[in-house]
């Protein structure tokens, strides 16, 4: 069996049951042990078992995004949450159901095995998740305290900035939030043809129409005064558009990989008629379930959430309190909506976004979202 082997250390915790809580979880080199990831989060209110689901998933998206085809053996001191994992004791509480299904969804079921430790062998993920909640209930967001011996980053290392106040503008909000301002890219030659873009295809560059909307969202972006940092996907399209802002702002910008697009396989370069006539089943299966990949993709919106998510916990840590333009595609900035506003994943299906358009989430340190903007295209009349 391919890929590296990694050790998911999880854990989660609740002052209350229900009460505050949060969870914590590493993810170790199986070979030396060495930790290469650390990952906490303050969950506010909810159980000891919920918040060790969510310790368990957040370790195996954090391993995922390390090596997909990554073997992992998961150490957790939840003798429930083990044995349910494990197949042999049944999941009764419904609070668990999704929960469980969306830490199957990471790897492939023979790609993850399930151990028991006692608690004094889990204390990494014990620690982080007592320091998330620690910070949540001082309406912080949880960062290392400390970098792993071998940290992971998309470019060069660089320390976490230290948390700001928030200015006047998008970043004002009641306590310090972090606000992530979403900004689709410009338009290339396919998109007034609606023909399929993702991240397999031949990652066409702006055009004129798409330079104009890129350097008309960096004249609005320039007048509110409140963006502190630019990241965005690795493709032409959304880099030349994050330049024209950067530029204008006098910032950097740093690539982030789980911002890409879906890999839409077979169909880049399509229109949606064309795959209709092509791939006709495999077009009603995709719009029917967020699981179902397109023909000869390498992922579902599924497994698009998960890097998404994790891309978006990394840009949290790093820059807490702060604003930042986040520059993507239409399946990563619809999937950053929806699970800020909590929706079913077939509300993808239910959102315009314009080539050029804005929206803005604002997350706070109790763990919630708010959804400030969405399909903003103002600057572009």
């Amino acid at each position: 069996m391919g890929g590296r082997g990694f050790i998911v250390e999880a854990d989660g915790g609740s002052r209350g049951n229900p009460g505050p809580a949060g969870y914590g979880a590493v993810v170790r080199d199986g070979e030396t042990g060495r930790i290469l990831v650390e990952t906490a989060e303050y969950l506010g209110t909810a159980t000891n078992n919920v918040a060790e689901y969510r310790g368990l998933i957040a370790g195996l998206r954090a391993a995922h995004e390390l090596d997909p085809g990554a073997r992992v053996t998961v150490r957790m001191d939840s003798k429930l949450v083990v044995e349910q994992m494990s197949g042999r004791w049944k999941i009764k509480h419904p609070d668990m159901r999704p929960l469980a299904a969306e830490a199957r969804e990471v790897f492939p079921h023979d790609r993850v095995g399930y151990e028991w430790i006692p608690r004094e062998r889990n204390k990494d993920a014990d620690r982080l998740a007592n320091e998330a909640m620690d910070a949540g209930r001082a309406g912080k967001h949880w960062e290392p305290k400390t970098r792993p011996a071998a940290p992971v980053v998309t470019t060069e290392p660089e320390p976490l900035p230290e948390p700001v106040a928030p200015k006047a503008g998008w970043g004002a909000a009641l306590g310090t939030a972090t606000t992530l301002v979403l900004l689709r890219h410009g338009e290339t030659a396919l998109t007034p043809q609606k023909r399929f873009s993702g991240s397999t295809g031949s990652d066409p560059e702006l055009s004129a129409k798409g330079r104009w909307q890129a350097e008309r969202a960096a004249e609005a972006l320039a007048a509110r005064g409140t963006v502190q940092a630019v990241v965005s996907s690795p493709m032409l399209r959304t880099r030349q558009t994050a330049e024209a802002v950067a530029v204008r702002l006098g910032l950097e910008v740093r690539v982030e990989e789980g911002l890409r697009e879906l890999d839409f396989g077979a169909w880049e370069g399509l229109t949606f008629a064309e795959v209709r006539e092509r791939h006709p089943d495999d077009l009603d299966a995709w719009l029917a379930s967020t699981k179902v990949k397109p023909t000869g993709s390498s992922e579902s919106f599924a497994s698009l959430a998960q890097r998404v998510s994790v891309a978006r916990d990394k840009i949290l840590a790093r820059y807490a309190g702060k604003t930042v333009l986040v520059v993507s595609h239409v399946s990563p900035i619809k999937t950053l909506v929806r699970l800020a506003l909590g929706a079913p994943p077939d509300a993808l299906y239910r959102m315009e976004l314009s080539a050029a358009s804005l929206c803005a989430v604002q997350y706070y340190g109790d763990g919630n979202a708010s959804l400030r903007l969405l399909n903003d295209t103002g600057h572009l009349r």
